[in-house]
């Protein structure tokens, strides 16, 4: 009995020497796995203890920095159960948080530096610390196996960390309208993209299958208009209270909302609303559904089109030789504009196909001219170049150079979002089950091995105001659906959007995508586990 009872000591001790051993592997910094990874970084031999005796030190007017920190606490007592304590004493064993204008000579830049006694992130303006965070998150080893709890410890490796984004405007799109995601899923989505330092939503609130944003002085646009979508379920909308909730939720993680009603075509949702607007197209017979007004107690309309299920495009235009028409998207745009504090209105522009060019050229211009009004800059996909378009206006390319190059020449600047590289609805290969493929299957390596300056010769950087990572929705269902189809391919396009093309290196990222991989797994995230990483 004594020697069985020696026996399970030595090997209790050896269980605790290994942990205690592991617990004290600390990786460089210069071994990071930072995405999107850093402009410069530079290691020191050494480490901080994360503790539930760690601080954070407002070095700063709180007013400023307080939603900073409570953001940064509530990170990182998510993943490591510590509940750290917010003040203003500066003293060791803390992380401050520091408005500084010489941290960085770029607004959205930062420093973070990490000694063994506390952890400084300074930046000029909050967004900077914001980056900071989401930059330290990623060097705490709260994954790898030790289980949450208010005693344990985290070691971080010290070093420093200089940082700014190569772009101003770092986005992704959401398709809301061919399936609709709720208030919540929004907010979810939010979170996780702010992790990568990405600055901009665009959500695509309206298409041919549904509509799904309150419009007050319109009020069918969502009771018919948005009670369908993509195979005829129920769809969905938000009040104008709902869409405030994702503005505000959005900037407290210094994210911009842009919103984006697409028109003239794209429109059958409104068409089935207000027959008014319909200068008599016919939607797909194989996809249209009747509307029974009567038993929502309207009248009859019968210039009001069917409910479109399926996915075809290109069949609807609004009338454009209608001044109700123009009435309708004036009111849509002060409504909407009325409740976003970003710069953007997107007025769409696409894929009109049965839009004559005489009649679309002059409506992109009255719309970008009502957007202007109402004290905004037009957004719009490439085809819009076509049209006179204002000093302020981006043109979105998406598909054909040419017209990016046309905006280029009117002096406009353009968003770079290729189908071909960017779309987040792409199938990674014939084997994934959602997605389309209509543009080209998208590999990780696919989704990260290109440069917006490499596209053509006549976009050049000055002509760049960013990159926008699109989601369409007509296979995507579900919120386990997103994730599939996001991660792990914004991490790739967020770090194209963010990191100077020098730091940059596919044998670098699909290194250091593994932990991201394992956080994400802790975290329960449905992700593409692509065969290009060894997971």
């Amino acid at each position: 009995m004594k020697q069985l009872r020696n026996m399970l000591l030595l090997v209790l001790m050896a269980i605790l020497c290994f942990s205690c051993g592991k617990k004290q592997e600390v990786v460089p910094i210069d071994k990071h796995s930072i995405i999107p990874v850093p402009v410069s970084v530079a290691a020191e031999s050494g480490s901080f203890t994360l503790s539930n005796k760690t601080t954070i030190v407002l070095q700063s007017d709180p007013a400023q920095v307080q939603m900073v920190a409570e953001y940064l606490k509530s990170s990182i007592g998510e993943f490591t159960g510590l509940d750290l304590v917010i003040g203003q004493d500066d003293k060791d064993n803390a992380i401050v948080l520091s408005l500084d204008g010489g941290a960085s000579p770029h607004e959205e830049g930062y420093s973070l530096s990490i000694s063994d006694k506390k952890i400084l992130i300074a930046a000029p303006a909050p967004e900077g610390l914001f980056y900071g965070i989401q930059t330290l998150k990623q060097l705490i080893p709260a994954h790898e196996g030790s289980a949450k709890g208010s005693t344990n410890q985290f070691l971080i490796p010290t070093g420093t960390v200089q940082d700014h984004p190569e772009y101003a405007y770092r986005g992704m799109m959401l398709d809301v309208a061919r399936h609709f995601f709720t208030v919540e899923e929004v907010k979810k989505l939010i979170d996780q993209i702010a992790v990568y330092k990405i600055n901009h939503l665009h959500l695509h609130l309206s298409d041919d299958q549904g509509w799904r944003i309150e419009i007050k002085s319109w009020p069918l646009l969502t009771t018919i208009g948005g009670a369908n979508q993509v195979g005829g379920g129920k769809g969905g909308f938000y009040t104008q209270e709902d869409y405030k909730e994702i503005v505000s939720y959005a900037q407290s993680r210094f994210i911009t909302i842009v919103p984006e009603i697409d028109m003239p075509g794209h429109t059958n949702s409104a068409l089935n609303a207000y027959g008014i607007l319909n200068p008599g197209i016919t939607v797909p017979e194989k996809t249209a559904i009747a509307i029974d007004r009567k038993e929502l107690g309207l009248e009859d309309d019968p210039d009001a089109t069917p409910y479109h299920t399926g996915i075809e495009v290109g069949f609807s235009t609004l009338d454009t030789d209608s001044p109700v028409t123009y009435k309708f998207i004036e009111d849509v745009i002060r409504e909407i504009s009325e409740m976003t504090p970003g710069p953007y209105f997107h007025i769409g522009g696409d894929e009109s196909h049965v839009t004559e060019m005489k009649d679309y050229i002059p409506f992109i211009e009255k719309a970008q001219s009502i957007v202007s009004k109402y004290g905004k800059k037009s957004l719009g996909w490439d085809e819009v170049a076509h049209a006179k378009l204002l000093p302020t206006s981006v043109a979105q390319y998406w598909a054909k150079a040419e017209n990016a190059i046309l905006a280029i020449e009117q002096g406009a600047q353009v968003l770079i979002s290729p189908a071909v590289k960017a779309y987040l609805d792409m199938q990674y290969d014939s084997t994934t089950h959602l997605g389309l493929h209509w543009a080209a299957y998208i590999e990780l390596d696919e989704a990260y091995n290109w440069d917006p300056t490499e596209l053509e010769e006549q976009i050049r950087r000055e002509n760049i105001l960013g990159v926008e990572a699109p989601l369409w929705t007509e296979t995507i269902i579900t919120y386990a659906d997103i994730e599939y189809m996001v991660f792990p391919r914004l991490a790739a396009i967020a770090e194209i959007a963010w990191s100077p093309k020098s730091a940059r290196n596919w044998e670098d990222f699909r290194r250091r995508i593994v932990w991201h991989g394992q956080r994400w797994e802790a975290q329960g995230k449905n992700f593409y586990r692509s065969p290009k990483v060894e997971w």
